[in-house]
């Protein structure tokens, strides 16, 4: 099965999908995502992302070797239909990370896909949460957060919304797993058109 997580930035799905992945890593895997832009500090290729030039990564566009791809932020992302062969080869189901554009190109493509949306209660938590987070000049929050917003009101396009709410990540990490594993049994959520 492809499980797509998405989310607004600040809402802990990275939290959640880590605990994710290292609680259950014989039954799901990560389905590494493509970028142009490059390495933060401590994060390696083909690890945390597949770090690739502009051109390599037009080259996979263009060959149709993309299931979805955007710009975010400047810089191109995408997700490359061999990393979710990979991941599904490894364990049975295969865990993407794309923002909400991306999910819904995936539930195009591969209508089996499980979309989950992981969110917080409400957007002062949101706003609360990116300011602590520090590292942004005024501009990159206000953008960040009107992005937030745009996302948020497109939640309904997903299977799922998953409330991670302020030290109750156990409860969200928990409920997340306890919908994969109920979809997981589904024969119907069984990936075609890879």
């Amino acid at each position: 099965m492809i499980v797509v997580r998405s989310g607004p930035s600040a809402s802990g799905k990275d939290a959640v999908a880590d605990r994710i992945l290292s609680e259950h890593a014989d039954r799901i895997s990560p389905a590494i995502t493509a970028t142009t832009r490059p390495p933060r500090p401590g994060e390696e290729d083909g690890v945390h992302y597949h770090f690739l030039t502009p051109e390599t990564f037009a080259e996979l566009e263009e060959s149709g070797r993309l299931l979805e791809s955007a710009t975010v932020y400047g810089f191109r992302y995408g997700v490359p239909r061999e990393s979710v062969r990979a991941a599904l080869e490894r364990t049975p189901i295969a865990l993407v990370k794309t923002d909400v554009q991306g999910a819904a190109s995936i539930k195009a493509l591969i209508p089996q896909a499980l979309l989950l949306f992981i969110t917080v209660p409400d957007f002062p938590t949101l706003e609360r949460r990116m300011h602590s987070r520090g590292g942004m000049d005024q501009e990159t929050m206000e953008h960040r957060l009107q992005e937030a917003r745009s996302e948020i009101e497109r939640q309904d396009e997903f299977d799922y919304v998953v409330i991670n709410e302020d030290g109750r990540l156990d409860e969200a990490v928990n409920e997340t797993w306890q919908i994969i594993e109920r979809e997981a049994a589904r024969p119907e959520r069984r990936p075609t058109g890879l």
